[in-house]
């Protein structure tokens, strides 16, 4: 499935002798795995769903995801805010489809991945002193999962994650293989919690004249009229067939927050609870947190894509973090 022959040791990772580089350490628990860059930028990635609760900016001062305060990280329920992960299935799965048996959103975020390494370069910026990019690798498998889940979804797969961070840009990268001989069909999102200050402040650009399903309001299909997007309730919207090139950024009082690029992801999704959603979720804390959060999540869940034996499929989400 996803193995490396040498699998990697208990890190931080770094010379002491030569140019700074990133560190990369593994919790003491062995449940999460954090790398950080000399300029102080980190990322933290829990192995339970290879789900990235922390992504920290500017030199590590400022937090760019939003975390429930009750967020469950024991593994025994999907993290409730970061990044969750989107497999093989967005929402609730169809009835007349493979996926049928499986709990909504798949079982990617439910499961436990391997971590597999890590990676540095010097890429990003000529000359500079040091690695100034470290990326993580995460594995998950068929061999990897419940017995229920095989059950329910009886398919031989393989799946690498792979985590990019850049000073002021995080990168997440999944590539889905199917292992087997028997054809399957899957959908991947990059479920994205970005922290804002106040989301009564806080608008959506990029997604002018794109066609979008209403979740709220009937599944609906509609066309976005508005060249910045404000949310004033409940949003819960997959905007589709947006251009390779095109850039969502998310802005607050006017001025650029963050920048959301995808590469073979064509779909994104907007979602906030609001305040009555949120008051019915158990590990969604604070109640008035949706006011300090808005999804922008990446992702092929339009439709299907169709993966024969030996076929593979791969789509990242690229965020910038604008100070």
């Amino acid at each position: 499935m996803v193995d490396r022959p040498n699998k990697p040791t208990a890190i931080p990772v770094g010379s002491s002798t030569a140019v700074p580089a990133p560190q990369v350490d593994i919790s003491s628990d062995n449940s999460s795995v954090t790398a950080t860059l000399p300029s102080g930028d980190s990322v933290t990635v829990l192995l339970f769903g290879a789900t990235v609760t922390s992504w920290k900016s500017a030199g590590g001062k400022k937090e760019n995801l939003w975390l429930s305060e009750k967020a469950i990280l024991d593994g025994s329920k999907p993290v409730r805010g970061g990044i969750p992960l989107v497999f093989p299935v967005f929402g609730p799965p169809p009835s007349d489809h493979a996926t049928s048996s499986l709990p909504q959103h798949g079982f990617a975020r439910n499961s436990r991945w391997e971590f597999l390494g890590k990676s540095t370069s010097e890429s990003a910026g000529k000359g500079s002193a040091g690695d100034d990019s470290v990326t993580l690798d995460f594995g998950l498998g068929s061999s990897n999962l419940s017995d229920s889940a095989k059950q329910a979804w009886p398919f031989n797969f393989g799946l690498v994650y792979s985590v990019t961070l850049v000073k002021d840009v995080l990168t997440t990268n999944m590539t889905v293989r199917n292992e087997g001989t028997k054809p399957f069909e899957c959908q991947v999102l990059f479920h994205s919690y970005l922290k804002v200050d106040d989301i009564a402040n806080t608008t959506v650009s990029g997604l002018d004249s794109i066609e979008y399903v209403d979740k709220v309001n009937g599944a609906s299909t509609q066309t976005e009229t508005n060249k910045a997007v404000t949310l004033t309730g409940e949003t819960d919207r997959v905007y589709k067939a947006l251009k390779p090139e095109a850039k969502v950024v998310v802005k607050e009082n006017g001025k650029p927050l963050y920048e959301v690029g995808r590469d073979n992801l064509d779909d994104v999704v907007v979602w906030n609870p609001w305040a009555e959603k949120a008051g019915g979720m158990g590990d969604f804390a604070p109640k008035d947190g949706y006011k300090q959060m808005i999804c922008i999540e990446s992702g092929a869940v339009s439709g299907w894509q169709k993966l024969d034996g030996g076929d593979s499929f791969e789509g990242a989400q690229i965020i910038k973090s604008v100070l």
